[in-house]
């Protein structure tokens, strides 16, 4: 039997998603955004990537977050997307806005990672195919590079813009000091940074402490949280202990010695919280990212449509008491 042709849900900008502002710019972005960082690679089900995409437009999330190594395999959830793009999203192209970044390993050889001209050139040109897009929304250096001059990565992404391939650009994972130069430097030259994406939740707090937030605020650049959910520690999925078919017992960038014995302490103490508060911990976990008007959207990655319904639910409730915020603090010191 033949799919029919995807028809999005008339009412989804009505359905209860907020946009946040970011920075000083005119781009408005959904507080809950969707990665595409696992789950969308080519070791998983297409037919699950596309109703995950499409729940997600359907509830007002337009913005898609990605990058060149993406899967896995490398470039698969790129080649994925795409595919969602030409059989789904095309005609609503305008209507989305599409992330993806370049920084860490893609290909072999001295050209395939990193900072240079050369190598984001290159992977954005292969990010736009993959993905049969003829412009990114937002292109991101995904890292900063101690070893190429800053100079060249910032006036690669000056040049990404003037040359239409990306309409804004934005750095991750990058120190404060490295920050406040790119902002300088691509400020001046009229192509000012957009978002600032780093990991924040609240297992990991560094954006907070080494004054990233507040960095990029005073610069007018959006935060965008990734990770809120720690790698889906703050979840109910670790509360009794590691199922067989979770990420931390594959070992796979969830580690089991992360779940120490008071780790699981302080996990049990903030379901019992969010309990308190109605909220499942991963709804308050979002939440907690979405207290701060300085953080404009949480990215959540998903295995299935279920969980971005649940974590939708989260911003119906992203007030926090001032003892809320200490009980919270205090059950992760």
């Amino acid at each position: 039997m033949i799919n029919p042709v995807y028809s999005p849900a008339s009412d989804r900008y009505e359905n209860g998603i907020r946009y946040r502002r970011c920075g000083r710019s005119g781009v408005l972005l959904p507080e809950i955004a969707l990665g595409l960082w696992h789950n969308f690679g080519d070791v998983n089900p297409l037919a699950n990537s596309f109703r995950m995409a499409h729940y997600a437009f359907d509830h007002g999330i337009v913005h898609f977050d990605l990058a060149n190594n993406y899967g896995p395999s490398y470039g698969s959830a790129e080649e994925t997307f795409g595919q969602i793009m030409r059989k789904s999203f095309a005609p609503f192209r305008d209507e989305l806005f599409i992330s993806s970044k370049a920084g860490y390993d893609m290909w072999p050889g001295p050209y395939g990672e990193w900072g240079s001209r050369k190598y984001l050139m290159a992977s954005l040109d292969q990010s736009l195919k993959r993905m049969n897009l003829e412009y990114v929304d937002l292109f991101y250096s995904h890292r900063y590079d101690p070893s190429t001059p800053l100079e060249e990565t910032m006036q690669a992404l000056v040049d990404i813009v003037r040359m239409g391939k990306a309409l804004y650009v934005g750095i991750s994972n990058y120190p404060a000091e490295a920050a406040a130069f790119a902002y300088q430097y691509l400020k001046n030259r009229d192509v000012p940074c957009l978002l600032y994406q780093g990991r924040y939740n609240i297992l990991n707090r560094e954006p907070e402490h080494q004054g990233i937030l507040d960095q990029a605020q005073e610069n007018g650049v959006g935060f965008i949280a990734f990770s809120p959910l720690a790698q889906g520690l703050l979840t109910n999925r670790y509360l009794n202990g590691v199922p067989a078919d979770s990420r931390m017992a594959q070992e796979k960038f969830l580690k089991s010695s992360a779940l120490t014995p008071e780790m699981h302490a302080a996990l049990l103490k903030l379901n019992d919280l969010a309990a308190r508060r109605g909220q499942s911990l991963a709804q308050m976990a979002l939440a907690w990212c979405l207290k701060d008007q300085k953080v404009c959207s949480v990215i959540i990655g998903a295995s299935r449509v279920e969980q971005i319904a649940d974590n939708l639910k989260a911003i119906e409730n992203t007030a926090f008491s001032p003892e809320e915020l200490d009980a919270i603090t205090a059950c992760v010191l």
